[in-house]
């Protein structure tokens, strides 16, 4: 009865396959970081459910080209240290990881901001103040990364659990409209003024930093174990990959639905803390807490998730090696001194989110284009190398993406240069 019911279930009755699971969950959370919920609360709020298709095309994208990182990783590379290999002069390596780190710290400014006005949110701690509280969440960084890492992928267990129950909670109390859900889910709108937002969307959903990262998380992985040969991780890695960045993308797709049923011709929601203040006389207090808890979480995770992408790409560009811990010290100072800035001359933190997000989505080619290259190259590759139809599908997922920030720019210049 056993051995019937373990055919039955296949590959999922693989004790490896469970073992190998986390490396998608943690990248995952950057798709679902507090960029997402600037991007999505203000495509729902501003232009109802119109938005929701490129949603859903963001996440195919991104789940592509993460399996294709993690690819990377299997054959015994991370992606930065084959973008320093093959580049060879320094120079041109030194001003890569110069724009590598200016998407970490782009993506980084958003976690932060994310925490900060959860703080806010949940406890009233004014922003300014915030500002330095949340550095401590370098003490986390320090606890949960000096354990096992099965202990960091667990932890994202709960990190991704609280945000996904608390959207689902929010999305069954705003009632939304599910015809128009399932039409703007494959019928394409896009005029000049959701095409900020839009590119915004796929900026915060295929991020520059989650691909640097997921080959490293996974060459690291199984280094010093024995999941089997590499055609079978690479099985599991798929379904790892499809597992995590679907929940990632119901998870987009529940923000932009509660903004458009909860505020769309309600009231007018331009900031975090309008939606979080809205949200009480239209569905109580609990929902405000709600959402306000999954958007500490969400700031808590990626943060962390952002954290090693950097320590991957400063790993595998420069060989100059700090520990975690110190890097994140650094990288949160740099945060404080922009941010603080920014709330002493009354700039809303949610605009920051969105037009990080944007800046996210003009550099991400940086890490695309060097994933379809050496996903394409059996010299590197060897039996894991893309199958013909792969790469001309990512290759289509790329002109799709640079068309779109080449939109963002013409709608910028098409206003006399402004945002």
């Amino acid at each position: 009865m056993l051995n019937k019911l373990k055919k039955s279930l296949g590959v999922f009755a693989d004790k490896n396959l469970w073992l190998f699971m986390g490396s998608g969950l943690i990248v995952s959370v950057a798709y679902m970081d507090p960029g997402n919920w600037g991007t999505n609360i203000g495509g729902g709020a501003s232009f109802n459910y119109d938005l929701l298709w490129v949603i859903w095309m963001a996440s195919g994208m991104a789940m592509l080209f993460q399996y294709l990182s993690g690819k990377i990783g299997i054959a015994g590379y991370s992606l930065p240290e084959l973008v320093k290999e093959r580049l060879k002069r320094k120079w041109i390596v030194f001003g890569y990881w110069i724009l590598a780190e200016i998407a970490i710290l782009a993506t980084d400014l958003a976690e932060f901001l994310g925490i900060v006005v959860a703080l806010n949110l949940l406890f009233g701690i004014p922003l300014l103040w915030g500002t330095y509280i949340a550095v401590a969440d370098v003490l986390l960084i320090l606890f949960l990364t000096q354990k096992r890492f099965r202990v960091l992928e667990q932890a994202f267990v709960v990190f991704v659990s609280i945000i996904g129950l608390g959207f689902v909670y929010e999305v069954f109390i705003s009632k939304p409209d599910f015809p128009s859900i399932l039409l703007h889910s494959i019928k394409p709108i896009l005029n000049k003024e959701s095409a900020l937002i839009a590119v915004g969307i796929i900026g915060a959903t295929v991020m520059p930093h989650a691909l640097f990262v997921h080959s490293w998380l996974i060459k690291n992985k199984i280094i010093n174990a024995n999941f089997g040969d590499k055609l079978k991780i690479l099985k599991y890695h798929k379904i790892d990959d499809i597992i995590s960045l679907t929940i990632a993308g119901f998870i987009n797709a529940a923000m932009l639905v509660m903004a458009a049923a909860a505020f769309y011709h309600v009231a007018e929601v331009a900031t975090l803390d309008q939606a979080h203040r809205t949200l009480i006389p239209l569905f109580g207090n609990f929902a405000a807490f709600v959402f306000a808890l999954a958007l500490l979480s969400a700031g808590i995770s990626s943060s962390v998730t952002g954290t090693l992408a950097g320590q991957a790409v400063m790993d595998g560009l420069t060989g100059f090696r700090i520990s975690m811990w110190v890097r994140r010290l650094v990288t949160r100072f740099i945060n404080v001194i922009p941010l603080t800035i920014a709330i002493l001359l009354g700039i809303e933190p949610l605009n920051i989110l969105i037009y990080s997000q944007v800046a996210l989505s003009l550099l991400i080619p940086l890490p695309l284009i060097p994933i379809l290259i050496f996903t394409s190259d059996k010299s590197i590759m060897k039996e894991l190398v893309n199958k013909k139809r792969t790469t001309i599908i990512a290759i289509i997922f790329a002109i799709v993406i640079l068309l779109f920030n080449f939109y963002l720019l013409y709608s910028v210049f098409s206003k006399g240069g402004s945002l």
